[in-house]
């Protein structure tokens, strides 16, 4: 009898609530922020008006991009969502289980560039673990916490976004799903596309990180001052991302879909591969919920630092719904639930059409 493998990827909100919602351990008065479906980042109060933030996810390898690259990936991805809490990713902790083919000359590279990564973002491992092991392979080879450490003033979250606040978007949708492509099939988007254009998506592997999205967005204020939330649109991309910012906060949404530029490479890859870049994984795209006096401000040092960035929404109350326009139709805007990545991604490497 066959095994009747289920949807990869992150469970659904439904699950979410019905089995891990339902027994978080010990109740703590010092927890601010504690798991919630679309909220990445827990908030501990650790007194003297300090607070922790914390967040845990795979260690993601892949062999294939090279380790420097698969290593300063792995951390990136780690990062981000500490980032988001709007404190600096500090201290990590970081558990490798390993495939036993795994050399002791690759695993050394492998971890010189991911503390090389680390020393660039400003993290310290402060524990871990290490072993090789039967059944673990790639691209999920353990997991890891990354903490941040700051005022409890000046800490943001997605339960934090208030009616009146203007959404804002960084770099475009399907980021991450680009340069995942990019990276391992670069041959075949060179044959249909040219070398050139194959290359440009190739480099948005270097895009899939939003450390400094959130420490500059940061730095024009937070809650009544400036930034209210903030979000990564990983699985479930920029749709996904915006729903779970809405729900955590109990607010609707207005998006105006025609002020979200997509990358020339973005859409190269979603046509070549069949995916929708707006419900496809997109770490590396930031959304922001900004006070509207700051929402200038906050686009003008994005921009200072290079980062694309454009005003795409609005928040509104829970009872105008969430709905975004395109050619002039107004549309509901949903969760897609199942990110289009991961099965289009197993197709393309069963046709054999990588590098």
């Amino acid at each position: 009898m066959g095994v009747n493998l289920l949807p990869p990827g992150k469970i659904s909100s439904a699950i979410f609530d019905r089995i891990i919602y339902r027994g978080l351990g010990r109740p703590s008065p010092h927890t601010l922020v504690g798991p919630q479906h679309g909220v990445d980042v827990g908030i501990v109060h650790l007194g003297d008006n300090q607070v922790m933030a914390l967040t845990t996810d795979p260690v993601f390898v892949v062999p294939e991009y090279g380790w420097e690259r698969a290593a300063w990936f792995a951390i990136h991805i780690l990062a981000s969502d500490a980032a988001t809490s709007g404190l600096r990713p500090t201290y990590l902790t970081i558990d490798l289980n390993l495939p036993r083919s795994l050399s002791d000359e690759d695993l050394g590279t492998l971890w010189t560039a991911m503390h090389n990564t680390c020393v660039q973002i400003g993290l310290s491992v402060v524990a871990g673990h290490t072993g090789r092991y039967d059944g673990c392979n790639y691209p999920m080879v353990g997991g890891a916490t990354v903490m941040a450490i700051g005022s409890a003033d000046s800490w943001v979250s997605p339960t934090m976004a208030r009616v009146g606040d203007v959404v804002v978007l960084t770099k475009g949708p399907a980021i991450e799903a680009t340069g995942l492509f990019g990276a391992t099939f670069p041959e075949r988007l060179a044959r249909r596309y040219g070398t050139d254009r194959a290359r440009q998506a190739e480099d948005m592997f270097y895009r899939m990180s939003v450390v400094e999205d959130a420490l500059t967005a940061v730095s024009v204020g937070v809650r009544e001052d400036g930034v209210t939330a903030m979000h990564d649109a990983t699985e479930g991309g920029v749709w996904g991302g915006l729903v779970e910012v809405a729900r955590a906060s109990n607010v609707g949404l207005w998006i105006d879909r025609d002020a979200i530029a997509i990358p020339e490479p973005v859409a190269m890859v979603s046509d070549e591969f069949g995916i929708d870049p707006f419900t496809s994984i997109s770490e590396g795209t930031l959304i922001i919920t900004v006070r509207p006096h700051q929402a200038d401000a906050l686009l003008a040092a994005l921009a200072e630092r290079g980062i694309p960035a454009a005003a795409i929404g609005e928040v509104r109350p829970a009872t105008s719904g969430m709905t975004y326009r395109t050619g002039g139709r107004e549309l509901p805007l949903s969760h897609p639930e199942i990110d289009p990545f991961w099965s289009a991604f197993a197709r393309a490497l069963a046709e054999g059409s990588g590098s």
